[in-house]
Formats: C-alpha cells, sequence, structure tokens
C-alpha cells in the first residue's frame, strides 16, 4: 500500500557540477526536492519506488532497473557517476536514464538508507489507462511502499525554452501543479497524453502512475516549489 509520495523534476541541471556557474539557480529546487524526501523517509516505508521517464520505454508498459544500477553525467562533461542505491549491480542490462540518474543523486545526496529500493522507466506514450494499471502493481509490492515520481512539466513556458513558447504550456502546468499540489487523483489522471508531449512535458505518465498508486490511500498533496526557470516547469510536491 502506498504510505508516501514524492514529485520532483529531474532536469541533470539539478547536480551542481552539470549546472557550473549557474548551479545556484535551482537552489530552491534542490532544497524542496529534499524535503518531500525527508517526508517519504518518516513515513519508515519497507520499499521505496522510484518512477521517471525513459525513452528506451517506448510503449512497453515499462523498465525494470534493480537496486544498484548505476547511472552517470560523464556526457555532460563531469566526471559524476551514481547508482540507485545499495552495491552497484555489475550485470545490470542497462544504464540508469537520466530521469533516475538524478533521482539517484538526489537520493545520494539525502542520505537514503531507510528502505530497498527500485526504478522504474516509462515511456512518454504510454496511456493514462495502463499508466494506472502499473501504479496499482507498484503499491502492492509491499506492505508499505513509498514512490518518488520524477518528471519535469512543460518546456515551452518562453521564447528561449527547448520547445519554444507555446501558449498552452503555463494553464497546462498550473493545472499539473494544482492536481500534484492537492493530490487529486482525478485531474492528475485527467492530463491528456498528447498536450503533454505537444509541451514536451517528461512528467506525465510518471505523475499518472503516482496516480494510480494513491487510489484508495487517501492521501493529502501540499505543492512544495513551482517554477520555470529555463522555460521549463518544475513541480515539487509531497503527499503523506
Amino acid at each position: 500500500m502506498l504510505v508516501a509520495a514524492a514529485v520532483c523534476p529531474c532536469p541533470p541541471l539539478l547536480v551542481p557540477e552539470v549546472a557550473a556557474g549557474a548551479a545556484p539557480e535551482l537552489d530552491a529546487a534542490r532544497a524542496a526536492c529534499t524535503d518531500a524526501l525527508g517526508l517519504l523517509a518518516a513515513a519508515r516505508p519497507d520499499r521505496l519506488v522510484i518512477v521517471g521517464p525513459d525513452p528506451t520505454g517506448g510503449a512497453r508498459t515499462h523498465l525494470t532497473y534493480p537496486e544498484g544500477t548505476g547511472g552517470s553525467f560523464r556526457g555532460f562533461g563531469v566526471p559524476v557517476d551514481v547508482r540507485l542505491g545499495g552495491e552497484r549491480t555489475a550485470d545490470a542490462a542497462r544504464a540508469l536514464p537520466l530521469s533516475l540518474a538524478v533521482a539517484a543523486w538526489l537520493l545520494e545526496r539525502t542520505g537514503w538508507a531507510d528502505a530497498p529500493l527500485e526504478g522504474i522507466g516509462v515511456g512518454d506514450t504510454l496511456p493514462p489507462e495502463r499508466c494506472a494499471g502499473l501504479g496499482k502493481d507498484l503499491a502492492a509490492r509491499a506492505g508499505r511502499v513509498a514512490l518518488l515520481a520524477v518528471g519535469d512539466a512543460s518546456a515551452c513556458r518562453s521564447l528561449k525554452a527547448p520547445g519554444y513558447l507555446d501558449e498552452r504550456a503555463e494553464p497546462f502546468d498550473a493545472e499539473a501543479a494544482r492536481a500534484l499540489g492537492a493530490a487529486d487523483l482525478a485531474a492528475v489522471e485527467a492530463l491528456d497524453p498528447d498536450l503533454a508531449r505537444q509541451l514536451q512535458a517528461s512528467g506525465r505518465a510518471s505523475w499518472q502512475v503516482l496516480a494510480g498508486a494513491a487510489e484508495g490511500a487517501g492521501l493529502k498533496g501540499s505543492l512544495l516549489y513551482e517554477a520555470a526557470p529555463y522555460g521549463v516547469g518544475y513541480l515539487v510536491a509531497a503527499w503523506s
């Protein structure tokens, strides 16, 4: 059963070595993520599941990354490696996608050692109903499950944004922030996957997996951070 959840963004720029001189610009986002993860730890879960966008997932239900799977930010020119808790898994079939690598970095930064964990990668074409079904399965994996859903809101909030300016982006992000902040499961599940894809909102599938996992759990939500630096929407929320 799901007992707590956190929503965090997953831009590699959260890692200071990647952001370099711009690192202080996301200090507030990092602090909010730390607070959200602290609430997860306080719930004393038996298992932590991290769900994030995964471009290799495609239309498949999900890809699983076991505890110990490694990831890296060396593609950004910095010698920063991470692993998803535990000992490094030498025979892991895949390295962590960037979203889960950022999640692993956040967990290492906060010293997570409270429960076994696993990573789940979801593709941006996964329909809402399949996201919800996956969430229900994940919530049943232990008596007390915590879930960290990582992903960004739209990438079309300004002229210099990765997806350029789209007037639909701000209202999409506002509704996502309201729904996630209120733990409004129906509203999260109602987010349009086609619109999310057009706005490059990578968190849509992760958020809908969370909504499925939270059905019947009676969790209350709070929005800890909402901003759009670099024209990309970043949201942090906690459910408990």
